[in-house]
């Protein structure tokens, strides 16, 4: 069975533009600003897309409703029934099928009485056209009651397509807080600062380093 929290592949657009807001961010940006070269950057950028599905695991139930949003989404677009293609199809059809097959039937019946055909056929035709015609009936019936019952139950409710947008920016905006931002945060490489030597004590015989003396450093003589 997958696994339902595992990024999926169309949703890789959605990290890599999540990825460079978080590197955007003034603490990243500022962090990443002391390394002329660019390799800083270049490498954090790497590691989290190597740990995406790490990443995306923080933002989990966000992930999940997104995608199970989308899903509904997709399968009411499939029709209006809310079915597959192929139950859609027979609904849709079997009433014209029907209607149109009793109506060359109870022709053609008819067309032998006026002719005055012997035998049982003409009765058996006129029997069968309205049979198919009360089957195209019942069908054309149920068709549309799940049309109207469709349409009811979509009333009110907000378009599918916002809907998916919603819960797409939910997903994008926990998933920069909760698992971007303090993933990228903990592998930042320390910024270096300006080491500074430590001088002998007040009272004391030792001498200071050369480097100490050259910044004029207070030491003792």
């Amino acid at each position: 069975m997958a696994d339902l929290s595992r990024l999926r592949p169309d949703d890789r657009a959605d990290f890599d533009a999540v990825l460079r807001h978080a590197l955007g961010t003034a603490d990243i940006r500022g962090a990443l600003g002391a390394d002329p070269t660019g390799r800083a950057a270049a490498h954090l950028r790497a590691h989290a897309l190597a740990h995406a599905d790490d990443i995306a695991a923080a933002a989990d139930e966000p992930y999940r409703s997104y995608l199970a949003v989308r899903r509904a989404a997709r399968r009411e677009a499939r029709g209006p029934l809310g079915a597959g293609n192929l139950l859609t199809a027979l609904a849709v059809l079997t009433p014209l099928v029907a209607g149109t097959s009793a109506a060359a039937l109870l022709l053609i019946g008819g067309l032998l009485h006026v002719a005055d055909a012997l035998g049982p056929l003409p009765g058996s035709l006129v029997a069968a056209g309205w049979t198919l015609a009360l089957v195209a009936a019942v069908t054309g019936l149920v068709t549309l009651a799940a049309l109207l019952h469709t349409a009811l139950r979509r009333r009110g409710a907000p378009p599918a397509a916002g809907q998916v947008e919603h819960a797409r920016l939910v997903w994008r905006q926990e998933l920069l807080d909760r698992g971007m931002l303090p993933h990228l945060r903990r592998h930042l490489v320390p910024r270096p600062e300006t080491a500074i030597t430590p001088c002998s004590p007040p009272g004391t015989l030792a001498p200071c380093p050369a480097r100490a003396r050259e910044d004029r450093t207070p030491c003792s003589d």
